[in-house]
């Protein structure tokens, strides 16, 4: 009984799947040959115009302007001058500084710099303070490639020294 159920079941979903009735042709000898009809599927399409009359559509049409009612201009405005305000607002941006001395003692720190200054005048070192250690620092850069190349300079007199991510200020 319940395996009935499910053979007229999956009988009606498979006559259900069938598509309409197409004709088919047997030929006595026992062979089948097939045949149908699909010209109820084929697209129907109209005839195209002839070249020799010229009509409305091939003439070229000039359209007016037309102005956008619903333009983000306005809108982009707004939020490109809050960026900017925002922007306006900030003194440091991330960027990096080489540090060629990190260590307790002061005398060391100012020794470092006073050397520095001698080998390599044309950079700008400072002695930080941030507790516990003094820290010599030289230059400021607003990307890695730009520290890179003062870096190779200072790396030969200075074999500690190390490229870090600093706040550069941009005022």
């Amino acid at each position: 009984m319940r395996y009935s159920f499910f053979f007229f079941a999956g009988l009606l979903f498979l006559l259900s799947c069938a598509g309409p009735k197409k004709a088919t042709t047997t030929t006595p000898a026992g062979g089948t040959k097939y045949s149908e009809d699909l010209s109820l599927y084929r697209p129907k399409v109209e005839a195209a115009p002839s070249k020799d009359a010229p009509t409305q559509d091939n003439a070229r049409k000039q359209t007016p302007y037309v102005e956008a009612k619903y333009s983000v201009n306005k809108k982009l405005d707004a939020v490109l001058d809050s960026i900017d305000r925002i922007n306006l607002q900030r003194n440091f941006i991330d960027g990096f500084t080489i540090q060629v001395y990190s260590g307790l003692k002061r005398e060391d720190a100012l020794n470092t710099k006073k050397e520095l200054t001698s080998t390599l005048p044309d950079l700008q070192s400072e002695v930080q303070y941030s507790q516990p250690n003094f820290r010599v620092k030289v230059g400021k850069y607003f990307n890695r490639l730009d520290a890179q190349r003062d870096y190779v300079d200072v790396k030969r007199h200075f074999p500690t020294a190390i490229i870090i991510p600093d706040k550069v200020s941009i005022n």
